[in-house]
């Protein structure tokens, strides 16, 4: 896992906030799609396209002047896809008090040189918290598998 770890750090400049005063929620999305396209691309070494988000889970504001942190690393993978776990930190420059603000899994697709699914491959965790990430990943899978059903029969109902 550690292969693909990958990290980007941001400072939260004004323009970069909401009336809030807090990084934009969009924002921050970009960098994490960004961070965990770069982890599964240095995992698999290949080309990818992201298939999901499962979500961003906000747990805390990050403020305007404060650090972002965003550490990504693959933490599971398919025949062909990987998940990608997203920590996002937040620290205060001032006091160096860091706490999670949010976290995130996307899953990506790897593709071969004909833009088609590829094979990747294996990954072993190595950190406990690598570990502790790894284990739940039967259960991530699944309910990423229903909700790919739910989607396809919304798509359907619209007409699409």
């Amino acid at each position: 896992m550690n292969v693909s770890r990958t990290v980007l750090t941001k400072i939260v400049l004004p323009g970069d906030t909401n009336n809030h005063n807090t990084l934009f929620g969009g924002l921050l999305m970009k960098y994490i799609d960004e961070v965990a396209a770069i982890a599964a691309k240095r995992h698999t070494q290949r080309d990818i396209v992201t298939a999901s988000i499962d979500g961003v889970h906000f747990h805390k504001p990050i403020l305007s002047g404060h650090i972002v942190t965003l550490e990504a690393y693959v933490s599971s993978v398919g025949h062909t896809s990987v998940e990608v776990f997203v920590k996002i930190m937040t620290e205060d420059f001032r006091s160096n008090e860091q706490t999670i603000a949010a976290t995130s899994f996307l899953t990506f697709v790897a593709l071969d040189e004909h833009g088609k699914p590829a094979p990747v491959p294996e990954v072993y965790p190595e950190t406990e918290e690598q570990k502790f990430v790894f284990k739940d990943r039967h259960a991530r899978r699944e309910a990423r598998q229903k909700k790919r059903i739910e989607t396809n029969k919304l798509i359907k109902a619209l007409g699409s």
